[in-house]
């Protein structure tokens, strides 16, 4: 890394990175195509190369109302970087927080703050104040730009910081809006060109958060080198799209697996993405009908539903589904290739690692096994002691390649998550003799449910707000159709009862106060929890009666 060298003016990022003996390995010399020069800015590589090559006029984004061509978006991009240089005042190293679904100005958004040298942390539509709050304050944001649809809890939660202080100079500006102080009125006039900021390929581009098990976000800085890289493995290595392609899928851009698969992945290429501002399953299968789409990414959840669902319907344009964010149980896989004479490419990344590091397409494909190490990774298998296990005995997954995992300012957790050098993903795989891994189960207490990621204690945190709660421990329970759900076993103070009234209203609560995939689908009444001498709640047992 060419840490020396730096295109930020603002070092928040730099100053919070973990020390180096905490700091992954990396390697970009697995493969010739990891060879970037040291000073880049990945929307140029991405984007303006584009125009540069001639295909500006090439579709770059579908969405329900139309399309925009790849220059369409490079000139949106660049208006917007002129508004926030020229009149947001954003200089190369600012964070930007993003809010809203899917949709074109989502996307541009994300390349004119890129090209401004600005640092993207997107979010969800789903996410409430508090959650927002907390995002912003742990990345210290003073600029939000928000869907006008979803702007009002974005609104509210950069009014004050999370100890009820002012956000003094905190900004929010809305897009998709007419409004006056809207981006779209800012962004008239401005120039359709723009010089990008000569960023290090070393400088962060985007904090992803992820949700943690701890009940707090956990922000992942991801630099210009690493979005890069992550667009020349799995996708060049094991997808294989052609420029002819259209990707199409359900996460929203916050994801990095969406981030990845519906925005970086075809913008290499010179590809195009169809992007839906609503996806669940019902939805994506009218879109791959109407719009004729060839690559899907999307969550098992979603192909065991849209199995259910195909009858006359024509998704015949589909050639490649790729799954990811949870385990693909062999069922899944199995009948979606049924239904479909599709083979459903399965993959595991990480938040931390910023896409898939480990899969197999076509004919390599081995149901029930996640794949074989991508391209410009290395993985093995460890025991709590970090030494490699034999093949066929099932340990902790431990990864190594051209991206890792670097906390925002979180010591704590990095230490547990890159031991020895090595990103330690929280997952117990076992690796057989041809290099396949097979995963087994979570080493920690995240709940994977519908291809979200939940972390217990956050939904813990909620439900001890209400009065009824006197203790509570939220676990993932099984699931058929989900993988996962939340389950919370709760203790009442003394007056209240338990029963199916009680029930809703506890799951009204927490759908109001965070993103409504986190409330507990499942709860139980206890008298008591299982706790250690110190105090600390021993969610394994509970796991235990969990049938």
């Amino acid at each position: 890394m060419n840490q020396g060298v730096t295109g930020h003016v603002d070092t928040f990022c730099a100053d919070r990175m973990p020390p180096p003996e905490l700091v992954p390995l990396r390697e970009w010399s697995a493969i010739p195509e990891l060879s970037y020069p040291d000073m880049m800015n990945c929307a140029s590589m991405l984007l303006d190369s584009m125009i540069a090559s001639g295909r500006g006029e090439r579709t770059a984004i579908r969405f329900q109302d139309g399309s925009w061509t790849y220059r369409q978006l490079f000139e949106t991009a660049n208006r917007i970087a002129n508004v926030l240089v020229d009149d947001l005042g954003v200089v190369p190293g600012n964070r930007v927080l993003l809010r809203g679904p899917n949709n074109p100005m989502m996307a541009a958004c994300w390349f004119g703050v890129i090209k401004a040298g600005g640092v993207v942390v997107c979010t969800m539509p789903l996410l409430r104040e508090r959650e927002l709050r907390f995002v912003a304050d742990k990345a210290e944001i003073g600029l939000a730009l928000t869907d006008t649809r979803f702007a009002d809890e974005c609104n509210a939660a950069f009014i004050t910081h999370s100890d009820g202080s002012d956000r003094d100079g905190a900004r929010v500006v809305h897009f998709n809006s007419d409004a006056h102080f809207g981006l779209e009125p800012m962004m008239r006039g401005k120039s359709a060109a723009f010089i990008n900021c000569r960023t290090s390929a070393d400088d962060i581009a985007i904090i992803a958060f992820t949700s943690g098990t701890t009940g707090e976000g956990k922000g992942t800085m991801h630099s210009h080198r690493d979005i890069m890289s992550i667009t020349d493995c799995f996708p060049r290595h094991v997808l294989k799209p052609s420029e002819d392609d259209v990707f199409c899928g359900s996460p929203p851009l916050a994801f990095t697996y969406a981030l990845g698969g519906l925005l970086l992945f075809p913008m290499r290429i010179g590809a195009c993405t169809l992007l839906l501002e609503q996806a669940t399953p019902p939805f994506l299968l009218d879109a791959i009908e109407g719009q004729r789409p060839t690559i899907c990414f999307t969550a098992p959840t979603a192909y065991r539903a849209m199995s259910g669902m195909l009858e006359g319907r024509d998704i015949s344009s589909l050639r490649k589904c790729v799954s990811a964010g949870e385990a693909l149980p062999r069922t899944v896989y199995e009948g979606w290739l049924e239904a479909t004479g599709l083979k459903i490419i399965d993959g595991i990344g990480a938040t931390e690692m910023l896409h898939i590091f480990i899969s197999a397409a076509e004919d390599e494909i081995r149901p029930g096994s996640t794949g074989r190490i991508v391209p410009g990774y290395r993985a093995r298998i460890v025991n709590e002691d970090g030494n490699d296990l034999p093949n066929g005995t099932i340990g902790r997954l431990a990864v190594i390649g051209p991206t890792g995992c670097r906390y925002l300012d979180n010591i704590e957790r990095q230490r547990e998550y890159v031991q020895n050098g090595w990103n330690l993903t929280g997952d117990s795989y076992k690796r057989d003799d041809d290099g396949y891994f097979w995963y087994q189960a979570r080493t920690d207490d995240m709940i994977i449910s519908g291809g979200y990621n939940i972390g217990g204690p956050e939904v813990e945190n909620v439900l001890l707000e209400h009065p009824a709660v006197l203790e509570c421990g939220v676990i993932g329970e099984p699931h058929e159709q989900r993988g996962q759900i939340v389950k919370a076993v709760i203790v009442l103070r003394p007056g209240y009862e338990g029963g199916p009234k009680l029930v809703k209203e506890l799951q009204d609560f927490v759908k109001a106060r965070i993103a409504p995939y986190k409330y507990p689908r499942a709860v139980e009444f206890a008298e008591s929890l299982p706790r250690t001498n110190t105090g600390k709640l021993q969610r394994y047992r509970l796991r235990e009666n969990t049938p």
